[in-house]
């Protein structure tokens, strides 16, 4: 049964554009091994480290994913078998079209096949699927306790609080223990749970910061002078080896969730979102960031070194960043055929799987999480 799609929502598309461009950004000037952009140094224009260290950009996915949640839940009761079928239904055919191309990769490659098809089902206990899908990974044991998470939160927003304090507490334990924290804390929900609890939160307290210019731009400063220190100390991949043996990873995770949470919460509330021609636009990018974020891999790196190759030399950072803008936005054509062939069909399947609760309050009155504002159908993990 299909229907069609109810009104989207420009700013959150905007925020998931950003995203998906920080992670692309990341990719075509860095790759893993520094080309054609090497790691080393911070970008003197201090608020452009961000696309330097343009893996943060998956934290931004994660919280907006958070903040969804608790507004797509707001006064609604949830049938939890009907909720999984929906984010099935919404995720995996592209990620199994994704999948199949990564094996299509593999037999060229001339590896075994097999061996590929043996260690999927790994993928979804771990976060090992290629192409970014180790992400899903996470965001599928996001699914598993949300229910638990939205339940602690109406009974009380400190309840979050503690679990949250109780993952860094964790991180603490096992970087004592192991003298490194990076894995867990970047690819796994051990680091990642930050991100959708101070989601959650930045719903919950969305009221606080409608209309805080003052502090949302203080906010996008700290966060970018955090993100020019981390990448002249090394960043992602330090000069001294990789993963990064730095202690900061024990909070990275809760500087991110808790900027892109006051960033997602004040940027949806505080404007009347223009529906003008570059509104949109960036808007459609957002959402087929999904596509984008699964896609990207297979031409990424080639975009980078053939511009590098045979156009101009990109190795100087402020030239790699626009020529990253430049490839974005011709895979834009692309990822919308994607898009329209393997995301949008199974958006208008319907699979009803919440009611309104009988205590729901009005939409603006600050109310415990989960009670507030009626259900949309807007994904969570656009990437």
């Amino acid at each position: 049964m299909s229907s069609s799609l109810p009104a989207r929502h420009i700013g959150l598309d905007h925020i998931r554009a950003l995203a998906a461009l920080m992670v692309f950004s990341w990719h075509f000037t860095h790759y893993a091994t520094g080309y054609p952009v090497p790691f080393e140094g911070a970008p003197s224009i201090f608020f452009l480290s961000v696309f330097d260290e343009g893996h943060t950009g998956v934290a931004l996915f994660m919280t907006l994913s958070g903040y969804l949640f608790a507004k797509i839940l707001a006064g609604q009761q949830i049938n939890y078998g009907a909720f999984l079928l929906r984010r099935f239904l919404r995720l995996m055919p592209l990620l199994l079209v994704m999948l199949l191309l990564v094996g299509v990769q593999q037999y060229l490659a001339g590896n075994s096949v097999m061996d590929y098809g043996r260690s999927l089902p790994i993928g979804l206990i771990t976060p090992t699927l290629p192409n970014g899908g180790w992400s899903l990974t996470v965001e599928f044991h996001f699914y598993l306790i949300l229910p638990l998470l939205l339940l602690l939160c109406r009974k009380s927003p400190f309840l979050l609080l503690a679990v949250l304090l109780a993952a860094v507490v964790f991180r603490v334990y096992l970087y004592g223990r192991n003298g490194t924290i990076f894995w867990p804390a970047y690819w796994t929900i051990v680091g990642r749970i930050d991100q959708f609890l101070l989601g959650i939160l930045a719903y919950h307290y969305r009221k606080k910061f409608i209309g805080r210019h003052v502090l949302a731009g203080a906010a996008i400063a700290g966060f970018c002078l955090f993100y020019w220190y981390f990448d002249r100390i090394g960043g992602f991949y330090r000069i001294d080896g990789y993963p990064s043996p730095t202690p900061l990873w024990i909070i990275i995770p809760t500087i991110e969730g808790a900027f892109f949470g006051l960033l997602i919460a004040y940027y949806d509330y505080s404007f009347d979102h223009s529906a003008g021609l570059f509104s949109r636009f960036i808007a459609r990018i957002g959402e087929y960031s999904y596509s984008m974020y699964l896609l990207h891999f297979f031409v990424v790196f080639a975009m980078a070194d053939y511009v590098h190759r045979h156009i101009m030399d990109i190795s100087y950072f402020y030239t790699g960043q626009v020529w990253a803008v430049i490839c974005f936005l011709l895979l834009v054509p692309f990822t919308y055929l994607s898009y329209v062939w393997f995301e949008r069909p199974f958006m208008r399947i319907r699979v009803p799987y919440t009611r309104a609760r009988a205590t729901a309050r009005e939409e603006y009155q600050i109310a415990p999480c989960g009670a507030g504002e009626p259900a949309l159908e807007s994904p969570g993990l656009r990437q």
